[in-house]
C-alpha cells in the first residue's frame, strides 16, 4: 500500500484529477532553450523520443528499399554495391540508434524516478549530456549517409571493414562509438538512480520489474560497451594508420575482432530485449489484475540472463574456425541461457491464468510480443545447435531469428509501452479502436514478412544477397507484401497519437487502475513528481477486488477510462 495523501492533494489537481493548467512538466517553460537545457528526465525522455523516433523512420525507409529491391531476383533498383550500402545503413541505424536506445532512454527515463518515488534521475546533467552525444552520434550516420555511405554491414567485420572497404567506416565507427558512449552514461545514472533514490519502504524485492530490467540492462551496458568501443577503435586505427592488427598478412588476427564485437554484441541483444521483458511485465499484471506470478523467479531470471548473457558469444562463430570444444560449450551456455528467458513466458502465462484479462490496446501488444517472442526464442535454440546452425549460418533463418526477437519483440514492447503510459506522458488518451487496430495489424504483418524467411533461408537463401535464384521470389514477393502492411502499423500511431494530443480524451491520474507509484501523480506529472515524498507499504502489482470493480462496470468498452486505483 501506499500513503496516497503524498500524492494527490486536492490542490494540484482538477475535476478529473488532470494537472492544473501551469503545474505539468510539459508547461513548466514553453522557450526551446528550457527544452534544450531541461534537467528535468521527463522531458529529456522526450527529447530521446523524438530523436529515436527519427532514426526509426530513417532504418524503416531503408529497409522498404531492400523489400523494393528483393521484389524480382534480378535486382533492378541498386547495384551490388548501393544494396551493400543499403543494408549497411538500415542495420548501424535502427541496432545503434533505435534498439539499444529505445525502452531505457525514452519509458526508462521518464519512468525510473517515478517508479521508485525520486523526484529525478541521480545525474540529471549527465542524463542531458548522454542526449546531446547521442545526437551528434546521430549526425555523424547522416554525414556518412549523404557522404555515400559504409559498405561492411553493421557488424563492421575485419580485415574488410579496415582495409578493404571503400565506404566511409571511420565516420560510421565514430557515429557508433558516440552512440555507445551515450548509453554508459545513461547506464551509470539509472545503477546510481536505483540504489541511493529509492523511496522510504521501496525495498529492493518491491520494486517494479520494469526497474529491474532497467537495472539489470545498466549493468550490461555498462560492463558490454566499452568493448565495442574498443573493437572500433583498433578498426579505426588499422584503416587510419595502418597498424597490423588484423590484417592476417602482416600477423594480424581478423577473428579477434569478431570475439570483441560479440562479447558486447551478445549481451546488446539483453540490452534491447530485457527492457521489454520489464514492459510487458508491467502491463500483463495490470490487464490481468493480479500480481506477478513468482515475482521473486522474475527478478532472478533477469539478473541470470544479465549474467549469463555474457558467456554465449562464440555461438555467432560456429564457423569461424573455432574449437570443437569451445564450440560445444558455447553450445550448452546458449540453450542454459534460454531458461530464465522461458522462465517469464512461464510466468506470464500463470499471471493471465484464472486472472481478469482486459483486452486493451496495450494487453493486445504484450500478447503479440509473447507469440513473437516464443517463435524468436526457439529459433534461436536452433541456431545453438552446431549442426543447424553450421548449414543455416549466414542465411535468411538468421535475418528471421534476429527480427523476431528484436523487431517483433522489442518493437511490439516499445509501442505497448507506449499506449500504455501514453496518458502518464501527455495527460490524454489514445483512441482504443484505432490502437487495437494498430496492434492486431502489426502482429500479422509482421509475420508475413518475416515468417517466410525462415523458410527461404532453411532452404538456402543466403542473407545480403540481392540477386538470387527465381524459385525463392515467392518468398520474397511474400514478405514485401507483409513489410508494407508492417510500415502501415507502424505509421498508424503517428497519426492517432498526434490527433489525441488535441482531441484525445483527458486522462485521470490511474486510467488503467494500475499499481505503482507512477500512477499516484498527476496526468502529466509535476516538475518535481511528487509534491511529498511517497511512502511504500506495499509489495508491488498488488491489486485489490475494490480496485478492479471500476473496470468490470465500465459501460463503455470503447474507452480506456476504466479504474481508480490507488490514486482515486
Amino acid at each position: 500500500m501506499t500513503d496516497a495523501t503524498a500524492f494527490h492533494p486536492a490542490s494540484r489537481r482538477g475535476p478529473l484529477g488532470e494537472a492544473r493548467p501551469g503545474e505539468s512538466y510539459l508547461s513548466a517553460g514553453q522557450t526551446l532553450r528550457s527544452w534544450l537545457l531541461t534537467q528535468d528526465h521527463k522531458r529529456i525522455a522526450l527529447l530521446y523520443f523524438g530523436a529515436i523516433t527519427f532514426f526509426f523512420f530513417v532504418g524503416g525507409a531503408a529497409a522498404t528499399l531492400m523489400r523494393l529491391e528483393l521484389i524480382s531476383p534480378e535486382g533492378r533498383f541498386f547495384s551490388n554495391d548501393s544494396y551493400n550500402r543499403l543494408f549497411t545503413l538500415h542495420g548501424v541505424v535502427m541496432v545503434w540508434f533505435f534498439l539499444v536506445p529505445s525502452i531505457p532512454t525514452t519509458f526508462g527515463n521518464f519512468l525510473l524516478p517515478l517508479m521508485i518515488g525520486a523526484k529525478d534521475l541521480a545525474f540529471p546533467k549527465l542524463n542531458l549530456f548522454s542526449w546531446y552525444l547521442n545526437i551528434l552520434g546521430g549526425l555523424f550516420v547522416l554525414a556518412c549517409l549523404i557522404l555515400g555511405g559504409v559498405d561492411t554491414g553493421w557488424t563492421f567485420y575485419a580485415p574488410f571493414s579496415s582495409l578493404f572497404s571503400n565506404g566511409y567506416v571511420v565516420l560510421a565507427a565514430m557515429a557508433v562509438f558516440m552512440s555507445g558512449f551515450s548509453t554508459i552514461a545513461t547506464g551509470v545514472n539509472f545503477i546510481v538512480t536505483v540504489h541511493v533514490l529509492r523511496a522510504p519502504g521501496m525495498t529492493w524485492m518491491r520494486l517494479p520489474l520494469f526497474v529491474w530490467t532497467m537495472y539489470a540492462t545498466s549493468l550490461v551496458i555498462v560492463l558490454a560497451t566499452p568493448v565495442l568501443a574498443i573493437a572500433l577503435l583498433l578498426i579505426m586505427a588499422e584503416r587510419l594508420f595502418g597498424l597490423p592488427i588484423f590484417d592476417p598478412a602482416n600477423g594480424g588476427d581478423p577473428v579477434l575482432f569478431q570475439h570483441l564485437f560479440w562479447f558486447y554484441s551478445h549481451p546488446a541483444v539483453y540490452i534491447m530485449i530485457l527492457p521489454a521483458f520489464g514492459v510487458i511485465s508491467e502491463l500483463i499484471s495490470c490487464f490481468a489484475r493480479r500480481r506477478v506470478f513468482g515475482y521473486t523467479a522474475m527478478v532472478y531470471a533477469i539478473l541470470s540472463i544479465a549474467v549469463v548473457g555474457f558467456f554465449v558469444w562464440g555461438h555467432h562463430m560456429f564457423v569461424a574456425g573455432m574449437s570443437p570444444v569451445a564450440a560445444i560449450v558455447f553450445s550448452f551456455l546458449s540453450f542454459v541461457v534460454a531458461v530464465p528467458s522461458a522462465i517469464k513466458v512461464f510466468n506470464w502465462t500463470f499471471t493471465l491464468y484464472r486472472g481478469q484479462v482486459y483486452f486493451e490496446a496495450p494487453m493486445l501488444y504484450a500478447l503479440g510480443f509473447i507469440g513473437l517472442f516464443v517463435i524468436g526464442g526457439l529459433s534461436g535454440l536452433f541456431t545453438a545447435s552446431l549442426p543447424i546452425d553450421v548449414h543455416v549460418t549466414d542465411s535468411y533463418f538468421v535475418v528471421a531469428h534476429f527480427h523476431y526477437i528484436m523487431v517483433g519483440g522489442a518493437v511490439s514492447a516499445f509501442f505497448g509501452a507506449l499506449h500504455f503510459w501514453w496518458p502518464k506522458i501527455t495527460g490524454r488518451m489514445a483512441p482504443d479502436g484505432w490502437a487495437r487496430f494498430s496492434a492486431i495489424l502489426m502482429y500479422f504483418g509482421f509475420n508475413f514478412t518475416f515468417f517466410p524467411q525462415f523458410l527461404m533461408g532453411y532452404l538456402g537463401m543466403n542473407r545480403r544477397y540481392h540477386h538470387y535464384a527465381p524459385e525463392f521470389q515467392i518468398y520474397h514477393v511474400t514478405s514485401s507484401a507483409g513489410a508494407a502492411v508492417l510500415a502501415a502499423a507502424y505509421l498508424l500511431p503517428m497519426f492517432y497519437l498526434t490527433w489525441s494530443l488535441r482531441y484525445g480524451q483527458r486522462a485521470e491520474p490511474n486510467p488503467w487502475g494500475a499499481t505503482g507509484l507512477e500512477w499516484q501523480t498527476s496526468s502529466p506529472p509535476p516538475k518535481e513528481n511528487f509534491e511529498r515524498q511517497p511512502i511504500v507499504r506495499e509489495k508491488a502489482y498488488v491489486y485489490h477486488p475494490e480496485e478492479t470493480a471500476p473496470l468490470q462496470e465500465a459501460p463503455d468498452r470503447r474507452s480506456p477510462h476504466r479504474p481508480q486505483g490507488l490514486g482515486s
